[in-house]
């Protein structure tokens, strides 16, 4: 454990280290440009440059790096790449202000940030890559025991190995699964807590066996607090409670589902930047409005636009908009497009595949019917349909509805032709209603920016 984790902090100054190094190469690029971005002096300039470095330390020695980390998502490292380009720009630009610097450090400082923020993102995700290639080598991996017998200890196992970058090895279990080699039964293991010296022991350990237990629980906590061994313990899936708690004053209660957006900061965050977002889109959506108009009329006789109702935020319904992308048939409202779906025009099908027809959500978004990020909002009849087979399906509709989700650029995107596909999808519109964050949104948006270049084979 000692050596991993000198390990990781060896890896988190080697990237600290090479973000100075860049941020450095930045500066250079942008006080020495021939657009004269920065008008002051050689002197001024080398004060510009300490002063950058100087805020740069402020923000690294809150916001650095932790793609070493075991159990770091995307949307943190976005996030923390995101506070220390703005903590550093921010900072430089208050200590420059208050030794009265004469340049002008508005422009220099605001063309760095970007700079940093455009290169920085890649570097990171490359530092990424090539930890995961280094953890796939055999080096800075934790080890791990695993002790039971049940179903939730093999899931666990598939997790723990199924991603490279989490550097996780099993070096010893205790139990009768067929799927893991054995280095003993689970009555080895108990037997040897007296001869602790004897077990095979990695850096965590989890354990996964019934609650009534309890005293061999205890024992190997008290074995794991003496060997510097971290514990886990792993509910059985009938004794788990799918419960979050919550506090009414000074009463603790339990709730089905929490979620960040049930705090107003954070719904009046989200809204300010689909404000901001669907304006912006809005105003391009008017640019192409009269090409894609001619197109459609040229392809398709009918209307431009195609509006159907369809389920919002807690149940209620609203017309939703799009360009539309099929020839007016009486089926709109009830049947899903399919792959060789005959109601489909050239250009409609093109639209489809990159997204181009969902433009005019913006608009239901501007209007607050929608998010730009939320689950998808269904046609009247696929919600009455599946609110009677699926039991959680009316849960998605605690959030408004988004242009585009999780569910979405995960792999449940298009028709759903059987019922686990759908289930599926809500799972996933549960999940990001739990898991809010505006960098979450900005990761999901970016992959389906992405869909626009790399077709989905779902999208049709």
């Amino acid at each position: 454990m000692r050596n991993n984790t000198r390990t990781n902090s060896l890896i988190k100054w080697c990237i600290i280290v090479g973000d100075f190094i860049m941020l450095n190469v930045l500066l250079v690029l942008v006080l020495y440009s021939r657009f004269n971005f920065f008008s002051g002096s050689d002197e001024e300039k080398r004060v510009f440059m300490l002063i950058c470095n100087v805020a740069m330390v402020i923000s690294e020695s809150r916001f650095s790096t932790v793609i070493h980390e075991r159990l770091v998502g995307v949307d943190s490292i976005l996030k923390r790449v995101s506070m220390l380009v703005l903590i550093q720009v921010l900072v430089a630009y208050i200590l420059l202000r208050a030794m009265q610097f004469d340049a002008r450090v508005g422009i220099p400082l605001l063309i760095t940030g970007v700079l940093m923020l455009a290169v920085f993102l890649p570097m990171r995700y490359l530092e990424r890559w090539l930890l995961k290639l280094m953890r796939l080598k055999g080096f800075n991996t934790r080890t791990i025991t695993l002790v039971g017998s049940c179903e939730e200890l093999r899931k666990l196992h598939d997790k723990l190995k199924q991603d490279p970058t989490l550097g996780y090895k099993v070096i010893s279990y205790y139990g009768s699964l067929d799927y893991l080699p054995q280095t003993g039964g689970l009555d080895d293991f108990v037997r040897l807590l007296n001869a602790p010296d004897q077990l095979v022991l990695g850096d965590e350990l989890y354990m996964c066996i019934p609650r009534s237990e309890r005293s061999i629980i205890k024992d190997t906590e008290s074995l794991c607090d003496r060997k510097m061994v971290k514990f886990y313990y792993v509910p059985l899936q009938e004794e788990a409670i799918n419960l979050q708690p919550v506090m009414l004053d000074d009463l603790e209660l339990f709730t089905t589902y929490i979620s960040p957006l049930e705090d107003p900061m954070n719904r009046a965050v989200k809204r300010l930047f689909d404000l901001v977002a669907s304006s912006f889109c809005l105003v391009l959506t008017a640019l192409l409005f009269p090409f894609i108009a001619l197109i459609i009329k040229l392809q398709s006789p009918g209307p431009i636009f195609f509006r159907q109702r369809r389920t919002g935020l807690d149940g209620h319904e609203f017309w939703m908009y799009k360009f539309r992308s099929m020839h007016v048939n009486a089926d709109a409202d009830r049947l899903q497009a399919t792959e060789d779906d005959p109601r489909k025009y050239p250009f409609g099908n093109f639209m489809r595949k990159t997204n181009i027809d969902e433009l005019p959500q913006f608009w239901n978004v501007f209007r607050g019917d929608m998010s730009i990020v939320g689950p998808r909002p269904h046609m009247l009849a696929h919600t009455e349909q599946y609110s009677l087979l699926i039991d959680k399906y009316m849960v998605r509709h605690f959030v408004k509805p988004g242009v585009t989700g999780w569910a979405q650029v995960t792999g449940f995107r298009g028709e759903t032709k059987e019922l686990w596909q759908m289930e599926g999808r809500v799972e996933r519109d549960i999940w990001y209603i739990q898991h809010w964050s505006i960098w979450l949104d900005i990761r999901i948006i970016w992959k389906t920016f992405t869909t626009i270049f790399i077709h989905d084979e779902n999208a049709y």
